[in-house]
């Protein structure tokens, strides 16, 4: 009896190991798995304005020329969760709906420093952070020019802050909108956009 209670205790005791060191593997798998779910989660990049997005641009922000009347105000843009390795930013403004065929970019920017996350706008774009530059527009010259859109639909147009992995684009300020968008998609990490709506000669 003394052999069969001995052998007894030592398989319950290998038994009793067994499942120990089987929790143990399992617990270690779930704090495995729950650390690489938080290591590749990742708050979106995004981007946040004055104005309401998907919503009408208020008169003030139309442009003052073909026909408008508006201050060419720039609204406030500001911008969080860059991707990692970010070096840059740019920003640009496009009407998708503008009757050229290929849209109608009203503002781009770069070589916008990493550090910053804000492009306060302001009556004529407002001033920009140092270092940054003004590329040309469709206009075929530099500056922001607010929404005027001809006559008929609603145009949308979006403003894009595109995160870059070079401090700076190896183009100059005399750049069309087509070859800083070509340096865009060369060296972007990521962006994030908002939309908004204007109708024809500020409705």
């Amino acid at each position: 009896m003394q052999k069969i209670s001995i052998g007894y205790s030592i398989k319950y005791s290998l038994v009793a190991t067994v499942i120990i060191f089987n929790m143990a593997s399992i617990n270690a798998e779930a704090n495995a798995t729950e650390t690489i779910l938080l290591e590749s989660s990742q708050t979106p990049f995004n981007l946040k304005s004055n104005l309401t997005a998907n919503e009408l641009i208020p008169a003030d922000y139309y442009w003052n020329n073909f026909g408008c009347s508006g201050a060419n105000i720039a609204p406030s843009l500001t911008w969080e969760n860059a991707p990692k390795g970010t070096q840059s930013f740019a920003m640009t403004f496009y009407d998708k709906d503008a009757p050229t065929g290929s849209g109608f970019w009203h503002r781009v920017v770069y070589n916008i420093p990493k550090q910053i996350n804000i492009l306060a706008g302001g009556v004529n774009g407002g001033e920009l952070p140092t270092g940054a530059v003004e590329a040309n527009t469709d206009l075929g010259k530099p500056g922001f020019f607010g929404p005027c859109p001809p006559k008929g639909r609603e145009h949308r147009y979006v403003w894009t802050v595109h995160a870059l992995d070079v401090a700076k684009l190896p183009i100059d300020a005399n750049a069309t909108p087509a070859l800083v968008g070509f340096y865009l998609w060369q060296h972007r990490l990521g962006e994030a956009s908002l939309t908004f709506l204007a109708g024809s000669k500020e409705g």
